[in-house]
């Protein structure tokens, strides 16, 4: 099975590829639209800011690779939100607009910005992403951004406010925490991903 991890330029490609390859699968960093197009699964991290990822997928032509492909996609974090319409991290930044969503700051800030360490996810939608994971699993998230609770939400976390956690829209997945740094259930979920149809 061909496992592409996109090049978004960001700085934990080899951490997710290492993750992987725990699992008993190896992957390719690239930009390369024919690997891209041709994968049997496509991941895209990001740990950084939207504006600097977007200049990079649209210097390699990948914003309009991207919205076109047919097999699982799951973004982490920053990967996440790039599947967004806009980003309001640092101004208005156009994002791949496939999910009709949008990331802003958090609006309360009764708890200390960026969210970072353990927190659970409440989900809302069963979905095979979320097979042999418990309501009171815990995920790794490090972020000062949200995608608001939308109808693609399928799993909220609590941190001041509610958030979407998990996001899915036809063969688009997003998580806003970090599976591979997230232990066992990290590598769960990650593993489900690679396993569905």
């Amino acid at each position: 099975m061909t496992i592409i991890i996109i090049d978004t330029g960001c700085s934990n490609l080899s951490s997710l590829k290492w993750s992987l390859y725990r699992l008993g699968y190896t992957s390719k960093i690239t930009t390369n639209e024919d690997d891209i197009i041709n994968a049997k699964k496509i991941f895209i991290p990001g740990v950084g800011s939207a504006k600097t990822a977007m200049n990079q997928l649209k210097r390699y032509h990948l914003h309009k690779v991207i919205p076109l492909c047919k097999q699982p996609v799951l973004g982490i974090c920053l990967g996440m939100q790039l599947l967004s319409e806009f980003s309001l991290e640092g101004g208005r930044i156009n994002c791949l607009k496939i999910i009709d969503c949008h990331v802003q700051p958090f609006i309360k800030k009764s708890n200390v910005i960026p969210h970072m360490g353990w927190n659970n996810i409440t989900v809302m939608k069963n979905k095979f992403i979320f097979r042999n994971i418990n309501m009171h699993d815990q995920f790794y998230f490090v972020h000062s951004y949200i995608i608001p609770l939308v109808k693609y939400t399928i799993a909220s976390t609590d941190y001041s406010e509610q958030f979407s956690s998990v996001i899915c829209f036809k063969n688009f997945y997003g998580v806003q925490f970090h599976p591979e740094k997230s232990g066992f259930v990290g590598e769960t979920l990650l593993k489900n991903f690679l396993e569905m149809e």
